[in-house]
């Protein structure tokens, strides 16, 4: 009988259950879901890339210093970020963002560049980061209506979540579409087998 070899403990380092069901996907539960708490500011003049990165690097960071109750666990956290050239649209907390982000978007391509790290109990850091390009049809001003009463845009990076009914308004992606939900599947995989998880 071969005996199974106990896999290393994760903590995520996010609260959205979009990250959580999409780690699910490649059979992986977290032990523990840690919110980071910094400060998600961009600096002036900082391009998205490099954004995008720095807010997946201090979350692991932040997390990874304040789980004191699991010193052995592993910390992923990512990031993502909607930008248009060099523009980083917000996340839509009203309205009034919701609409001037997809009033930006409509008919036009825009990146999607999310980032994921993976800080390891002994001090190892781990980066990777997808860009995704998207590209919105013409959104009439009913369509923007519409989509704005259905709600989906409610704390969501550019306005819109592309595994809701904004998916219907996309006319094309070229990348990750895990990346635009929220984690680059194929770059979170080889993160966590680089570790020494066990991922079929």
């Amino acid at each position: 009988m071969i005996a199974r070899v106990a896999q290393p403990t994760l903590i995520l380092a996010s609260a959205s259950p979009r990250r959580r069901e999409l780690l699910a996907r490649l059979g992986v539960e977290p032990a523990q879901i840690i919110a980071a708490d910094i400060d998600e500011s961009h600096a002036k003049a900082e391009v998205p890339r490099i954004y995008a990165a720095r807010m997946a690097r201090e979350k692991a960071l932040a997390v990874s210093g304040g789980a004191v109750d699991a010193p052995d666990a592993h910390v992923l956290s990512g990031d993502t970020v909607v930008a248009c050239g060099r523009r980083i649209l917000p996340k839509a907390e009203d309205e009034a963002t919701a609409r001037t982000c997809l009033e930006l978007l409509s008919g036009r391509r825009h990146r999607v560049l999310s980032a994921v790290a993976l800080k390891s109990p002994d001090g190892k850091l781990r980066e990777r980061l997808s860009e995704t390009i998207v590209r919105f049809k013409p959104l009439s001003q009913a369509e923007i209506d519409a989509y704005i009463a259905g709600g989906e845009w409610l704390g969501k990076a550019g306005g819109y979540a592309i595994q809701g009914s904004a998916e219907g308004l996309i006319a094309w992606i070229s990348g990750s579409h895990s990346g635009v939900v929220g984690l680059p599947l194929f770059e979170t995989r080889a993160l966590l087998i680089a570790a020494g998880f066990s991922l079929g």
